[in-house]
């Protein structure tokens, strides 16, 4: 595969896609429905994951597609496929907070090697680059890109840690392992965006004790480790790898290099 047509297609899907979200998330008022695993989702998501499933499946025939919104894609199993978020953060899309994203990764032998996250209601957009390395870019709400990119690499943490968490999923135990760890600075955000501001250097360290899933993290991992930064499990046992079974993740620490990751 051609990786800078891999990238350049990621990009313009995602911004498509958050094209078609922003016109939800800015309209009249939108109703949620709620799947069989309690996770919300509405007309958006379904919008943007039929636009970028079509897109993949057109330009890369070849390539196998999983979706968190088409559950027979979810079946599977293939040393190399693309996997899509089309919406990831529903409820800060529902409750208009703007930390929603589009993600979009493709994933070679378990792990994300490249990936593009877009934030619409930011106007940020994060992406691998095709030679490695990652950056990123503005977008306007017309889709344009900005300018110049700016690149993303971590930053070598200080004494005390800028730490980032979930917004709609922080609870006693996350606050807990946190609380054992140097903080200087803490930040809320949501969706993979968390992922993002460590590799931009505005965090040091997103641990999550909850369930996430495969499409929730691959596209931020990809970015994340183009700039330099680490994605482990947190039960000791390496890198957080992708084509799971069931595509749940375990327990996981996302930082930069530099940081000195406690056991559960």
């Amino acid at each position: 595969m051609d990786r800078n047509a891999v990238v350049d297609t990621l990009t313009r899907l995602a911004v498509e896609a958050g094209g078609l979200i922003l016109d939800v998330y800015e309209g009249p008022e939108f109703e949620a429905a709620t799947k069989d695993d309690g996770s919300p989702v509405t007309i958006a998501d379904e919008r943007a994951d039929a636009h970028i499933s079509k897109g993949l499946l057109e330009a890369f025939p070849g390539v196998a597609l999983v979706t968190e919104e088409q559950v027979e894609t979810q079946g599977a199993a293939a040393r190399k496929f693309f996997i899509v978020d089309p919406l990831d953060g529903t409820k800060e899309f529902v409750q208009r907070r703007g930390d929603f994203t589009v993600n979009i990764a493709l994933v070679e032998d378990g792990r994300p090697v490249l990936g593009v996250v877009y934030a619409p209601a930011k106007g940020r957009l994060f992406r691998t680059l095709a030679g490695g390395g990652a950056e990123e870019i503005s977008v306007a709400r017309d889709g344009t890109l900005g300018g110049e990119a700016t690149a993303l690499r971590v930053s070598a943490p200080g004494e005390t840690l800028r730490v980032v968490a979930s917004k709609s999923h922080r609870d006693q135990a996350t606050d807990d392992y946190i609380a054992r760890y140097p903080v200087g600075d803490f930040l809320s955000a949501g969706s993979s965006l968390k992922f993002c501001l460590v590799a931009a250097g505005e965090a040091d360290f997103y641990p999550r004790l909850g369930r996430t899933m495969e499409w929730d993290t691959a596209a931020g991992h990809a970015v994340l480790a183009a700039a330099g930064g680490h994605v482990d499990r947190l039960d000791g046992a390496g890198p957080l790898l992708y084509g799971k079974d069931g595509w749940d993740n375990p327990f996981f620490a996302a930082y930069a290099p530099g940081v000195e990751v406690l056991p559960l």
